[in-house]
């Protein structure tokens, strides 16, 4: 992409009443535009960071057996009502809504209720399961507080996936893959080093302990205690002695710490098959429950955590695997400004060209807000010498290269 193409601009101006800095700096760098508080635009670049994310979860998804599908966000009273979670004394931050002729719905926080209904209408037999099902969409949460940027929104992207098992035993197996499976999402996303899988409670989606998967970071919103050995962490509305002892942590081990949550995964046991007559036949012909499990990672919460914890005072600093291109490439002088057309032409997926006229220092500014993890500069100086400037964006480091060697990184 060319910047002279690019519809958005950047600002050096804060947005005024925004406090987090994950917002602060996606809005500066025309990634997201805010509609109102909790809700927000994802912008050009920021839908090619958002893309990224759900290519990385969809894949390792898919990897355990689950299968994609998409779920209303309009949902009936009634279904709601079964499950006694449609009055407010018991999910206390709906969306609702009437039609004309009275009808009231709810707009769609999460899918426990649909999904076992639809699963339902297919899984009879033993042979039908286990079942893994997922999506990748836009929730609604009538949150109280939304000053988090897109960490907690009142409209955010999640993705949830509910299992469907035969047994307590099954269930384990299918659970502990899936939360395997959440470690490789972090992983390729660059947040390997610095999410913890974490008992929580399990609010209003179980009566049974959570696991929350929590990424270190000063400004995260969550208090834990972390055994950095054993990387398993314990959040601090269930931290005592005697749920230490059921983890298997001593209190000596742990440490104090601030965390984002990027994921959480639940054992619903029977409640919502049970509630909604959802059950399957056995081997014998007996009627038996279904175990399922709940598994949500938030994609824009994935953003705005991973500007929260490798941002710095420049800007953004995005990991190769979300970045929206993998260069940022700036011409200098005359000659460097032709040998940067040739350069993008050869590698326009990779590459965002800044080729406004406009000074350097403007251009490496931007660069460094937008974060793309290497700059490429070429000038009539380096050119001279037929050498060009690869810089790293997270370290600093400036690596002098020939074009021939620079192409050859392109390639890779």
């Amino acid at each position: 992409m060319k910047r002279s193409e690019l519809f958005t601009k950047t600002s050096k101006t804060v947005p005024a009443g925004e406090v987090s800095r994950n917002a602060q700096l996606l809005i500066r760098a025309g990634y997201v535009h805010k509609e109102m508080a909790g809700a927000y635009d994802y912008l050009p670049l920021g839908l090619k960071v958002i893309e990224k994310i759900k290519t990385v979860v969809r894949e390792e998804m898919n990897a355990v057996g689950g299968q994609e599908l998409a779920m209303t966000a309009l949902q009936p009273k009634e279904l709601w009502e079964k499950t006694n979670r449609w009055d407010d004394a018991v999910v206390d931050n709906w969306f609702k809504t009437k039609l004309t002729n009275g009808v009231e719905l709810g707009v769609g926080l999460t899918h426990e209720e649909p999904i076992t209904m639809a699963v339902g209408k297919y899984v009879k037999s033993y042979k039908d399961l286990p079942i893994n099902v997922y999506q990748i969409g836009t929730k609604f949460r009538n949150e109280l507080r939304a000053k988090s940027g897109v960490l907690r929104g009142r409209e955010f992207i999640m993705k949830d996936m509910y299992s469907f098992a035969r047994n307590k035993e099954e269930h384990m197996r299918v659970y502990e893959e899936i939360a395997e499976a959440y470690f490789k999402v972090y992983e390729r996303l660059g947040l390997g080093d610095v999410v913890f899988r974490t008992k929580a409670d399990g609010g209003i989606f179980t009566k049974e302990f959570s696991d929350e998967y929590q990424a270190l970071c000063e400004v995260g919103e969550d208090t834990i205690y972390l055994d950095r050995a054993k990387k398993l962490a314990v959040n601090k509305e269930v931290m005592n002695d005697e749920n230490l002892k059921v983890f298997g942590l001593k209190r000596e081990d742990l440490e104090e710490v601030k965390a984002i949550e990027v994921g959480n995964i639940f054992h619903l046991e029977t409640k919502y098959p049970d509630a909604l007559d959802v059950y399957y036949t056995d081997e014998d012909g007996k009627q038996k429950q279904i175990i399922m499990g709940c598994y949500g990672i938030g994609v824009s919460r994935l953003m705005g955590a991973i500007v929260e914890i490798f941002a710095d005072d420049k800007g953004i600093v995005w990991p190769e695997q979300v970045a929206p291109f993998k260069y940022y490439l700036v011409g200098i002088g005359e000659a460097g400004e032709k040998a940067a057309a040739e350069i993008y032409e050869k590698n326009k997926a990779d590459v965002m060209w800044d080729d406004r006229e406009v000074r350097p220092g403007e251009k490496f500014a931007d660069g460094e807000l937008l974060g793309m993890p290497y700059r490429i500069v070429v000038s009539d100086k380096t050119l001279a010498d037929g050498k060009v400037e690869l810089t790293k964006r997270a370290s600093g480091e400036t690596e002098v290269l020939t074009l021939a060697e620079l192409y050859s990184k392109l390639a890779q």
